[in-house]
């Protein structure tokens, strides 16, 4: 299969550059790595789901430079469908993985309905890109039908008539919020970043239903519920604005109040109502209980509130020289962004290390402060609109193209997916010995300090490019010396960590994120943690 899709040459057009090449280079050193590590139908599956990707993603580049796509994504960036399209179908698979191996089948279904879900996802957008091109794609075409093929065939001897309409659901779910949120929100994505983020947003909404209908036979983790019903419910307010505010100006007071009253009859006659049906509980007396259980936590909130207090006197003080100084358009350098990466870490780590499910439960109230904050920016909401606008626009860069500023948003879901993904159920009986005892630092070695270490040395330092690529040698060499000497960090501070001597594992999955980070144009923040945790879970 995968030799006969290999063969065929890419049609005419604009070559494919020395960077998407490498890039994709890396991508099919994962998926082949965990191909070898899980070894079964469904691997074979993820091997031909990336082949087609590729081929497919040479057509979004073109359509992208040709200004032909069906709705305007970011432009700074290649498509970024091969990347994007095999994360959820490698996650499904190494979660499927380790829950056999700890004995959960519910989970290991779960893991599999996870890869379906998103080889679905990923064949609709390939499919979307092909009906646009003209004129059409022969031998990609004729690629991706044979891989579509062979996928369809399988998952359809491996799933049940629940799973097959489960994934459907989600399928129907993705097709509409293409269609709504690319069209409010043009030049936020790349289609790969839309894929992966559109994904993800339609499986938790999925998700949330399902278990909403079946509360009622099975008693849930209090602490999934609360996450499902918080991105749920900042994504449909987010909906439910947007299209408000089409048809009023959402810059006056009147309009202002009604935002924030509004906010809260959703906050408070849906969201929270709804979280009380799942969890049978209060759920503003369950967070208070919760987060003052322990006095552990009580350090660890003051601690936390500091770092946050130091982040917002960050940007007070870099727009502060921005005002004195003679550049109108004055940004704050590589240096200055990457001071919230050092200060996320230092957030992450010790919630790592002393509380885990305190640390879920804060990096969910983060995300939704995050949002709500962004759709006051957004909505010009007053009286904070106007001074958000102007204190988050130093911190601007180029994938900051479109109306929405997202990369701070990507950060935190970077540093927190490792903590979300993983079920906590799959984790007992020593299921996560060697190096899956560092999945939960992924974010914090991925973009904590690789990014961060690679970035600061790679623009001081650097003087060696990788072809086609802005990024040096020496800063990913750097980044990866640093992730090691993170690792011998945490073997000496986290008691709980036991590598069993699965070392060299652990420097492939390192130096190969590293790479991808040197050719990606994607939002690294994002795709980066799901690599590595992909890599250390298998």
């Amino acid at each position: 299969m995968t030799r006969a899709c290999a063969s065929p040459a890419p049609e005419p057009g604009a070559p494919l550059s020395g960077s998407v090449l490498a890039e994709a280079a890396v991508v099919f050193v994962v998926v082949l790595s965990i191909h070898a590590a899980v070894w079964d139908r469904y691997s074979w599956c993820a091997v031909a789901l990336a082949v087609q990707a590729f081929y497919v993603q040479y057509k979004w580049d073109r359509l992208l430079q040709q200004g032909s796509a069906v709705f305007q994504f970011r432009m700074s960036a290649n498509s970024g469908l091969l990347p994007a399209a095999v994360v959820m179908p490698l996650l499904g698979l190494v979660m499927k993985e380790r829950c056999q191996a700890a004995g959960n089948p519910y989970f290991e279904r779960f893991g599999i309905v996870v890869a379906a879900t998103g080889m679905a996802v990923a064949l609709f957008s390939s499919v979307l890109a092909l009906g646009i091109t003209r004129p059409v794609p022969t031998n990609t075409c004729v690629i991706s039908g044979l891989a579509g093929g062979v996928i369809i065939y399988i998952l359809k001897h491996s799933l049940s008539v629940g799973e097959v309409i489960e994934v459907l659901e989600v399928l129907l779910i993705f097709v509409y919020l293409n269609m709504i949120l690319l069209y409010l929100l043009p030049r936020c994505f790349t289609p790969g970043e839309a894929l992966l983020v559109l994904g993800g947003i339609s499986f938790v909404l999925n998700q949330l239903i399902k278990r909403s209908l079946t509360v009622v036979e099975s008693q849930g983790d209090p602490l999934d519920f609360f996450l499902l019903v918080v991105v749920v419910g900042m994504v449909l307010m987010g909906i439910f604005f947007s299209t408000l505010f089409v048809f009023m100006d959402s810059g006056t007071w009147a309009s202002s109040i009604f935002f924030h009253l509004m906010t809260c009859v959703l906050g408070l006659g849906v969201v929270l109502p709804w979280l009380h049906r799942l969890i049978r509980r209060n759920p503003l007396l369950w967070l208070f209980q919760f987060l003052f259980q322990t006095e552990t936590r009580v350090y660890l909130l003051a601690y936390w509130s500091l770092l946050a207090t130091l982040a917002c006197l960050v940007v007070l003080y870099q727009n502060a020289k921005r005002s004195s100084s003679e550049s109108k358009k004055h940004q704050a350098p590589t240096i200055a962004r990457k001071y919230f990466h050092f200060i996320v870490v230092a957030t992450y780590i010790p919630g790592i290390i002393l509380d885990r499910p305190l640390l879920y439960v804060a990096a969910t109230v983060c995300l939704a402060v995050f949002v709500f904050l962004e759709y006051v920016r957004y909505f010009r909401i007053k009286p904070l609109g106007h001074t958000l606008r102007s204190l988050l626009s130093l911190f601007l860069d180029e994938r900051d193209s479109g109306p929405l500023i997202l990369t701070h948003i990507y950060l935190l879901l970077g540093m927190s997916l490792p903590i979300w993904l993983v079920p906590r159920p799959c984790t007992q009986k020593g299921s996560l010995g060697g190096a899956r005892a560092l999945v939960p630092y992924a974010g914090v070695l991925a973009v904590g300090v690789g990014d961060t270490v690679a970035s600061i040395f790679g623009s001081t330092m650097g003087e060696i490019r990788w072809p086609g690529t802005k990024k040096t040698f020496e800063g990913t060499m750097t980044s990866i010396f640093a992730q090691i000497i993170s690792v011998a960090l945490i073997l000496i501070f986290d008691s709980g960590v036991d590598l069993n001597y699965s070392y060299a594992w652990i420097l492939g999955s390192i130096s190969t994120v590293s790479l991808l980070e040197a050719y990606t144009t994607q939002i690294d923040n994002l795709l980066l943690p799901l690599y590595l945790l992909i890599l250390l879970m298998a």
